[in-house]
C-alpha cells in the first residue's frame, strides 16, 4: 500500500468523524426544539432590544485619545460637568484646566531660568555672554598678532602700532600722499589744513602726534568723533605711509589752516 493511499484513507476517516459530530449536534438540537420549542421575538420586542442597546451606548463613557490627554482636553460628553455657575449673555464658561503641554512648558522655562542663573551668575561654571564676547575678542586679537608675525605674511603686514617707524623716503611719502588725498582729505582738507577734522600740520594733537600714535589713530579710528577705523580698508604698510606723510606736513602752514586743537607736542 502506497503512502498516498494511506494519507487518503486518513483524510476520509477524519472527514467522516467531523461530519458525524455535526450530524449528532443537529439531531440533539432537533430533539430539544421538539420537546421545548423556543419562542420567536416579536417586532415590538426587537425594537425594545434595539433601543436598550442604543441607551447603553449613550451611557458608555467616551474614551479619551492620547492626543486629547496630551492636550489636557475633556471629551464633549463631559462638557456639562465643566459648566460654571455664572454665565454672561447666554454664554457659559467652562472650568477647563490648562493643557498639560502648556504647564510642562511653563514650569520648564522656570526651571531653565533658575538653572541658568545659578550656573552663570552664582556658581560661575559657564561663561556669561559678556565673557564669551571678551574671549572671542581676545582670540581674534591673538590670531591677528599671530598672522602678523607669521613668516609668510610679509614684512609689510608685520607693521603695527608697536613697531611702526617714521619714514622720510620720497617714494613712501608720495604713496602716503596719494592715499591721504583719497582717505583723509575729505575731513582734514587737501593739504591737511583741517576741515571737519583737526589741522594736522601744527604742533597740537588730539590723540598723539608720534608716528605710533598717528598709526593707531588711523588704524582704529575715533568712533566717538566720527572717524572710521581704516584697518579693514588699508593694509598696515599703507597706514604707515599715511602716518609718515602726515608727519612730513608738520610746519607747512597751509592756507586757511584750522585753529589748533588738543595738546601741544614738540
Amino acid at each position: 500500500m502506497s503512502d498516498i493511499l494511506i494519507w487518503a484513507l486518513l483524510f476520509v476517516s477524519v472527514s467522516i468523524l467531523v461530519v458525524s459530530v455535526l450530524v449528532l449536534k443537529v439531531i440533539k438540537i432537533y430533539i430539544q426544539q421538539s420537546l421545548h420549542p423556543s419562542r420567536l421575538a416579536t417586532a415590538e420586542e426587537k425594537e425594545q432590544y434595539r433601543l436598550e442597546q442604543e441607551g447603553l451606548q449613550m451611557e458608555k463613557p467616551e474614551k479619551s485619545s492620547i492626543w486629547t490627554k496630551l492636550l489636557g482636553l475633556k471629551p464633549l460628553s463631559e462638557e456639562k460637568e465643566l459648566v460654571m455657575e455664572h454665565e454672561f449673555d447666554g454664554i457659559a464658561e467652562l472650568d477647563n484646566p490648562t493643557p498639560a503641554w502648556f504647564m510642562v512648558l511653563f514650569y520648564g522655562t522656570i526651571f531653565f531660568a533658575i538653572a541658568y542663573m545659578v550656573n552663570y551668575h552664582v556658581i560661575g561654571w559657564g561663561k556669561s555672554q559678556e565673557q564669551e564676547y571678551a574671549a572671542e575678542l581676545q582670540q581674534a586679537e591673538d590670531e591677528h598678532i599671530a598672522y602678523l608675525q607669521k613668516p609668510g605674511a610679509g614684512t609689510a603686514n608685520k607693521i603695527n602700532e608697536s613697531n611702526v617707524a617714521q619714514s622720510t623716503d620720497k617714494a613712501v611719502l608720495q604713496a602716503g600722499g596719494a592715499l591721504f588725498k583719497t582717505a583723509c582729505s575729505p575731513c582734514h582738507g587737501e593739504h591737511a589744513e583741517g576741515a571737519v577734522g583737526p589741522n594736522l600740520t601744527d604742533d597740537y594733537w588730539l590723540h598723539g602726534g608720534k608716528v605710533k600714535e598717528i598709526f593707531k589713530t588711523i588704524k582704529y579710528g575715533v568712533p566717538e568723533k566720527g572717524m572710521i577705523a581704516w584697518e579693514k580698508q588699508l593694509k598696515p604698510k599703507q597706514i604707515s605711509d599715511i602716518a609718515s606723510y602726515i608727519l612730513s606736513l608738520k610746519g607747512s602752514n597751509p592756507a586757511g589752516a584750522k585753529a589748533p586743537q588738543g595738546k601741544k607736542e614738540e
